[in-house]
């Protein structure tokens, strides 16, 4: 377990280096036995992207194949994995699982924080799996061999489009589940091994968005950037996860109750988003002021951007790092991995080019310069990478500010129209809201 020590700090360098990460919510405590549990979309950069959210180290359970995987069982094992023997891998493997909880439980006896992906599965469905029981079987054990609860703490992976690099990901925490009143209860007891995955389940679903089917996932985020842009609700990232669950149950609630008031709700809806998808805007731009006096702010506040030290960074970043960029992609794309891997397939294939095409061009800056030259060029270079990368965002973002400017600017009837419907739009969302509040009471 020599990793584990420094876990946490190479988790959120791999997790803010491949997203755009964020974590809201809560700070989960940082010291004492933990059970972190979280959603699994995303094969092995889901445990990165918890470790990150947690700011500590953390164990997790994993499938015993995974560990004697020749690719990934060293860094599993040096990141103190703990095998987990599921039937659907080996059926005559399950009866080692008596050594995992005992293990799981003397990792929490000495303080340890423990993730467990409860689904028992990594997938691409638009909702959360059943639950597995194995969580809530642990924690029962271990307050009746410890006369005393811990934390039990969900964690909300949410993914904007997984496998692509720089895409969005958030990782929300959720309010520690509370599960006192079953202290004392065995694992043998099914109706609070039940209530506690339960309860699990429903913490889960409060920091995750579980959607009926994906084709409905740009209704419910039309829906909840419209409410949110009117309404001036909080800009909190776990706040607009809440808004994104919310929204799913209320256009769900109003499918299953009334066609005729669905279709075209969905329809006015769906068209509204794809006018503003074309001319590149979001319910929040129309929001936003186009006077003089907000464009100059807007300008000053950016203009460092611009300078010459961060053009000739981000230029030569784009050159040196140009060849490792290509050939991740071209690699992971002849390998053709499943979407649910893809993301961890980049990012295990680009650490080892990127890593090797530092450690080569330091070689040769120090074989042709100095050989302390060779060293100050294997620390700044990846300084030099990531430093680039996110003044090119920024100039992107940039850009795209200044064409929705002048598109608001050039179009005023436009963009006024647009703003009526989008009000009345949020009108009818409240409506449904109290309609869905009085239905579910």
């Amino acid at each position: 377990m020599w990793l584990l020590p420094i876990l946490s700090i190479l988790c959120s360098l791999v997790a803010r280096i491949f997203y755009r990460f964020r974590v809201s919510g809560p700070s989960v405590p940082r010291e004492g036995p933990l059970l972190l549990v979280a959603n699994h979309p995303n094969a092995l950069l889901d445990p990165a992207l918890v470790t990150a959210a947690a700011r500590r180290p953390v164990r997790f359970l994993a499938k015993s194949p995974l560990l004697s995987d020749w690719r990934f069982g060293w860094l599993m094992k040096a990141g103190g994995a703990i095998p987990v023997y599921r039937r659907i891998d080996d059926p005559a493997s399950t009866d080692q699982n008596v050594e995992t909880f005992r293990a799981v439980l003397d990792a929490l006896a000495d303080g340890a924080a423990i993730g467990i992906f409860p689904e028992g599965i990594t997938h691409s469905e638009p909702s959360l799996a059943r639950l597995k029981t194995g969580a809530a079987r642990m924690a029962l054990d271990f307050a009746v061999a410890h006369g005393h609860v811990f934390p039990i703490v969900p964690v909300g992976l949410v993914l904007r489009d997984k496998d692509v690099y720089r895409s969005e990901a958030l990782a929300v925490i959720g309010d520690p589940i509370v599960w006192d009143d079953l202290a004392g209860r065995t694992a043998e007891e099914q109706t609070a091994v039940h209530e506690l995955t339960q309860r699990i389940d429903t913490g889960l679903r409060e920091v995750t968005v579980n959607l009926e089917r994906w084709e409905d996932r740009p209704l419910v985020e039309w829906a909840e950037q419209i409410w949110a842009t009117e309404k001036r609700a909080p800009r909190d990232p776990a706040d607009q996860v809440a808004r994104l669950e919310q929204a799913t149950k209320v256009l769900a609630a109003l499918r299953c109750r009334s066609a005729e008031e669905w279709k075209p709700f969905a329809r006015r809806l769906r068209s509204y988003g794809r006018r503003l998808g074309r001319l590149g805007l979001r319910p929040s731009n129309l929001a936003v002021r186009t006077d003089l006096s907000a464009s100059l702010s807007w300008t000053v506040r950016r203009l460092h951007w611009l300078g010459p030290p961060a053009v000739v960074l981000a230029g030569a970043a784009l050159v040196i790092f140009r060849i490792p960029y290509e050939l991740t992609g071209l690699i992971v794309r002849a390998f053709k991995p499943a979407e649910e891997v893809a993301s961890t397939a980049k990012v295990l294939v680009g650490a080892l080019l990127y890593g090797l095409w530092v450690v080569l061009l330091a070689i040769l800056v120090g074989a042709f310069a100095h050989w302390m030259a060779g060293v100050a060029a294997l620390i700044l270079l990846p300084v030099v990478g990531v430093a680039g990368m996110r003044i090119r965002e920024r100039w992107r973002g940039a850009w795209g500010d200044v064409r929705r400017f002048f598109l608001m600017r050039s179009r005023r009837e436009l963009i006024e129209q647009l703003r009526r419907e989008q009000s009345e739009l949020a009108e009818q969302l409240v409506a449904l809201y109290r309609t869905w509040r009085k239905i579910s009471q």
